[in-house]
């Protein structure tokens, strides 16, 4: 039996995904404000996060959901240690560490890939697609903002790997709705996806202290203040 389930995870994650965005990092980062300290401790905690995701993936690559949306061109783990040795230097491995709110998320793709490896999917739709929808609208922003050279500190947005992102964005969703799960496990994967949305939230909120250390209190409540409709679809999924 298959379900419509990229169009669930579109419409039922909407609200997380507007929630997302009125983030005060992330709203100063759709408007061009960004900090390196706390850009690079984003990076870092990315890294972890992905490695994870990506090292579950590959060991569960034939695994009757999650091989269908193990698509090895997405992996980010290589293109953020490249960002690490841009922003940290040589010895990111030692310096790149992971967040409180980083851990959280690391450990729940962990328990996930252990007790019910299909709800990966949904750790795999926030961020992949989000990266694909939004990825090189940030990396203008960041080069702008942090006056980066093209290629320095934003391998993270570039996915050399795919060709035609539109394309693939279209594939990728297809094959989620032919995905062989029923509708109660959709349900599941649909609340992980919220879940995850809750736990990238969590980690840009404990950017903030230092974004605001370097900008001031009175531009981050100035740049935070109105809140800003979900639309766009910049941060993770759409």
């Amino acid at each position: 039996m298959s379900v419509n389930l990229a169009t669930m995870l579109r419409e039922g994650t909407k609200k997380s995904h507007t929630m997302a965005e009125n983030v005060g990092f992330v709203k100063c980062f759709l408007k061009g404000v960004v900090e390196k300290k706390s850009y690079r401790k984003l990076v870092a905690n990315l890294y972890f996060v992905y490695s994870a995701m990506e090292e579950e993936m590959e060991r569960l690559k034939d695994h009757p959901v999650v091989s269908k949306i193990y698509f090895p061109q997405l992996n980010r783990q290589h293109s953020l240690e490249q960002d690490l040795y841009f922003y940290y230097g040589p010895n990111w491995r030692e310096e790149a560490t992971l967040s409180e709110a980083g851990k959280a998320y690391v450990a729940r793709i962990r328990e996930v890939a252990n007790t019910k490896p299909e709800l990966l999917v949904a750790h795999s739709y926030t961020r992949y697609l989000g990266d694909l929808s939004g990825g090189q609208i940030l990396k203008k922003i960041s080069q702008r903002a942090m006056n980066l050279s093209d290629g320095e500190g934003t391998a993270f947005y570039e996915f050399k790997d795919i060709p035609d992102e539109k394309a693939f964005k279209n594939e990728y969703r297809q094959t989620m709705d032919e995905l062989p799960v029923d509708q109660q496990t959709a349900e599941e994967i649909v609340q992980e996806a919220n879940d995850a949305f809750g736990m990238n939230m969590k980690m840009f909120q404990e950017l903030e202290g230092n974004l605001i250390k370097a900008i001031g209190k009175m531009l981050f409540n100035t740049l935070t203040r109105r809140r800003t409709p979900g639309s766009t679809e910049l941060v993770t999924a759409e």
